[in-house]
């Protein structure tokens, strides 16, 4: 009885989390998803197979903007979902600031992808924020599935980051923005007491989220495309 009581207290807190979500949380969500889909079906520009299938998390930052109120700042919101066992996390928000990048091609606003390629960078983002170049390294990643444009500098970095504007798909150098979990985001998804880390490692219960189904069906998607297994 008590058990079902627990459950039933428990549904109550997910279904008051999901309305809580802003219109611009479950676009990010929403976006984030759609970005994924398109790197898969661009095999010959997106992200290499085996890249993919050693990356720990993946972050999605939809349209990262100028800030016109800060001379050559950008701002961008985003998702962020880590491997557990076969399996994806329940997405994290994340928030990433940067002085100037000057964005691609004179677009006003682009659409980045960074891999974390191992738990180390992972740890270091989940501290709570996490300098990019210096608190974690990251490099441009290589183009294209074969990966052969990979250098042993970018394999080893901790992070890989990738940019799409005005329909073209590239590496970029994140090197100084300022990367961290969205902390009232997370709140108003999962509860005021879960943090970021208890997201990813579901050291206890975090209920998925409706709005997330699209981002997550993505980036299983896109691991059965690279892995061709299932």
């Amino acid at each position: 009885m008590r058990r079902a009581v627990a459950i039933c207290a428990l549904s109550l807190v997910a279904s008051s989390a999901f309305a809580a979500l802003s219109r611009d949380e479950v676009k990010r969500l929403t976006d984030a998803g759609a970005i994924l889909s398109e790197l898969r079906n661009a095999p010959d520009k997106g992200i290499s197979e085996d890249l993919w299938n050693k990356a720990e998390c993946a972050i999605v930052i939809p349209s990262m903007k100028k800030a016109a109120f800060v001379v050559g700042g950008e701002y961008g919101s985003g998702v962020m979902s880590c491997r557990t066992g076969k399996d994806w996390s329940a997405p994290v928000f994340m928030q990433l600031a940067k002085g100037s990048w000057g964005l691609q091609i004179g677009a006003e606003q682009t659409d980045l992808v960074l891999l974390v390629m191992n738990r180390r960078g992972l740890d270091k983002l989940l501290d709570d924020k996490v300098s990019l170049g210096a608190d974690a390294s990251v490099a441009a990643g290589p183009v294209g599935r074969t990966g052969a444009a990979a250098t042993d500098a970018k394999l080893s970095a901790e992070m890989l980051s990738y940019s799409r504007s005005q329909g073209v798909f590239a590496g970029i150098d994140l090197s100084g923005g300022v990367l961290r979990p969205d902390k009232e985001a997370l709140a108003r998804a999962y509860g005021p007491n879960v943090s970021a880390r208890e997201v990813v490692t579901a050291t206890q219960r975090v209920v998925a989220l409706e709005q997330a189904k699209p981002f997550l069906s993505s980036l299983r998607q896109e691991t059965r495309a690279t892995t061709g297994r299932k």
